[in-house]
């Protein structure tokens, strides 16, 4: 797909992507976390628990349903893919599905057991600074790698099998009106948009970023695609980019209510929690989605069901261990 062509992303390709996927994806629950000391007005918050497809992360659905349309030309070539270690794993698991040889240029700030899945998965990894990494994002091309480029987000393929996530909720939960979940270009949040614009159109989306690199807030609120200079890195690896390409802004812009900013803090606190009430581990995106639900800034929009994006669970054992010995007792 070229930056500038149309984009074909509706039901009928979520659909399509529905009928193909699930003999790998896993169509994963969505549950109820209570939280002591919420009011009554506050919402009823549910977590969509992506963190339990095969590679831990809801890119599989995205990856599958790109590699699946490839011609058996493509294939023979070879995939490969850009990441910080999620949607890495995704392609090289797709890839392997259909026989075809896989690489992946990874962020060097990706944790180790996100490079341990990608290798036991057969691809073949090449590390570089993130600048690099972000750059072939934006590019959609490296002189570093061949063969057929599968684009981590910026796909039409690869949001439509994201979007399979909107049709799960409306499933399981009719009366959903709000979704939030993390950024990273965006192509979990427009697949899920996609999906309830024509499913259930009062559905309000939000995003969830880190203080620590928000380019989508600051975007919003210039009206245009911007660039967040003061990035840094943190154990929030899976969100936050450099900046919002111009070929996801128009969607972002047309479908994203607002961008719900969180402190680093807060997505620990997140992480905490989860795994206490409900024993499940939660990678930094993932606890920015939950940080965000909790905030009184999310409480003050009156939504009565919410449902947040657990995008993932691929985090080393002994950082997460780390990050809520940290926190305060919840």
């Amino acid at each position: 797909m070229g930056l500038l062509m149309p984009r074909q992303i509706s039901l009928q390709t979520i659909r399509d992507a529905a009928s193909s996927i699930y003999d790998v994806v896993t169509r994963t629950p969505l549950v109820r976390l209570d939280v002591p000391g919420l009011s009554t007005t506050d919402p009823e918050i549910y977590l969509k628990l992506e963190s339990l497809q095969p590679i831990g992360s809801f890119k599989i659905r995205g990856a599958y349903n790109a590699v699946r349309q490839l011609t058996a030309d493509q294939l023979a070539h070879g995939v490969w893919t850009v990441s910080a270690g999620n949607a890495a794993q995704g392609v090289a698991l797709a890839a392997r599905r259909a026989g075809a040889k896989c690489s992946v240029l990874v962020m060097d700030t990706a944790p180790a057991t996100k490079l341990r899945s990608i290798e036991r998965l057969g691809a073949t990894i090449v590390k570089a600074p993130y600048e690099e990494c972000w750059r072939t994002v934006e590019q959609h091309q490296s002189d570093r790698m061949t063969g057929h480029f599968v684009h981590p987000f910026d796909d039409d393929a690869f949001i439509s099998g994201n979007g399979t996530i909107g049709l799960e909720i409306v499933e399981d939960l009719p009366d959903v009106d709000a979704v939030i979940a993390a950024i990273g270009g965006g192509g979990l949040l427009t697949g899920v948009a996609a999906a309830m614009r024509e499913l259930r159109p009062e559905v309000s989306i939000y995003a969830a970023e880190p203080q620590t690199a928000a380019p989508l807030s600051r975007s919003l609120e210039a009206g245009e695609a911007r660039t967040f200079d003061e990035w840094t890195s943190s154990f929030v690896d899976g969100a936050g980019g450099r900046s919002v390409l111009k070929s996801m802004w128009p969607m972002l812009e047309s479908m994203v209510e607002e961008s719900i900013v969180v402190s680093l803090d807060d997505a620990a606190a997140a992480m905490k929690l989860v795994a206490e009430r409900l024993h499940v581990i939660m990678e930094g995106a993932a606890a920015c989605a939950v940080a965000a639900a909790l905030s009184p800034e999310f409480a003050a929009r009156n939504h009565k069901k919410v449902v947040a994006i657990v995008s993932g669970g691929n985090i080393d054992l002994s950082r997460f261990a780390k990050l809520i010995g940290a926190c305060e007792s919840t």
